[in-house]
């Protein structure tokens, strides 16, 4: 049996690997149609108005707005956190949401185990427990048997992953704060460049019209691409941390030597959450 030392000295992973039973990680069909709808209205908006897409396509805006809103996110967010994010954006349309269901049977495989013939007989059957923080939980128990201290590193393990996943979303939101204002820039630019056409009023009338063409590229960059990328985010947390709260539960229940039944029932609750609180 290992020492708690050296057991707490054992990385912690908070990626699942892929064998890890899923949904197979199919397309997210909500989210595409999400993104389509958003863009489409858009898009439908703008040819109400009987103005040519064409008169859209601005590239000093767009040079100003995108550029500018990259430089923004390259200079506040830590390199560490950009490949995270961008990572979890590539992520967003894939759905990966652990089977539960799944989960909770594996756990409760564990804990029949555990009963039969204690904590320490789990050893054997660690290498094929697949969810990264189930097998650890596991393997505190068996090395360090301490319910209080597991329960201390697991927590803290929920908590780094729920602050890492709050990183992720608020560099996008701070690049969506950044991106109106860089339109207005670009706006302001080209409100300058007609100003120097005062003589052509034909000139000044189309002029002011692109000017504005920046203003639409920001606040669409913020608020149908950055805004919604950052939300989708946390809630993606959200449903990973409540799988690891569902583990933290099964593996104190084991830890305790709760009954597979009465551990059924706690671990059940967490399917019962959602639609308790449904209005």
């Amino acid at each position: 049996m290992a020492t708690p030392q050296l057991a707490l000295s054992r990385p912690l992973s908070l990626e699942a690997p892929s064998k890890y039973p899923r949904r197979a990680r199919p397309v997210n069909v909500l989210f595409l149609i999400g993104v389509a709808i958003a863009f489409g209205a858009t898009l439908i908006g703008i040819l109400c108005t009987g103005i040519s897409l064409r008169y859209f396509l601005q590239p000093t805006g767009a040079v100003i707005v995108l550029g500018g809103t990259l430089g923004v996110i390259l200079i506040t967010t830590p390199r560490a956190t950009l490949l995270n994010s961008m990572r979890r954006v590539t992520g967003l349309m894939s759905s990966s949401e652990a089977d539960r269901s799944a989960l909770v049977t594996e756990i409760l495989h564990y804990a029949r185990l555990a009963r039969r013939g204690g904590i320490v007989s789990l050893e054997s059957s660690l290498d094929k427990i697949t969810h990264p923080f189930l097998r650890t939980g596991l393997q505190l128990a068996v090395d360090m048997g301490d319910r209080d201290q597991i329960q201390e590193v697991l927590e803290t393990e929920l908590r780094m992953a729920q602050q890492h996943g709050e990183a992720d979303a608020r560099a996008l939101e701070v690049a969506a704060g950044y991106a109106p204002t860089l339109g207005i820039i670009g706006t302001v630019m080209g409100l300058i460049d007609v100003l120097r056409q005062f003589s052509n009023p034909q000139a000044m009338g189309s002029g002011i019209g692109a000017a504005f063409v920046s203003t639409i590229y920001g606040l669409a960059t913020a608020n149908l691409l950055l805004l919604p990328a950052a939300h989708r985010i946390r809630a993606s947390v959200a449903e990973a941390l409540e799988a690891r709260e569902l583990i933290l539960e099964g593996v104190l229940g084991i830890v305790d030597s709760v009954h597979p039944s009465m551990l059924q029932m706690r671990l059940n609750a967490f399917f019962t959450k959602r639609t308790q609180h449904a209005p």
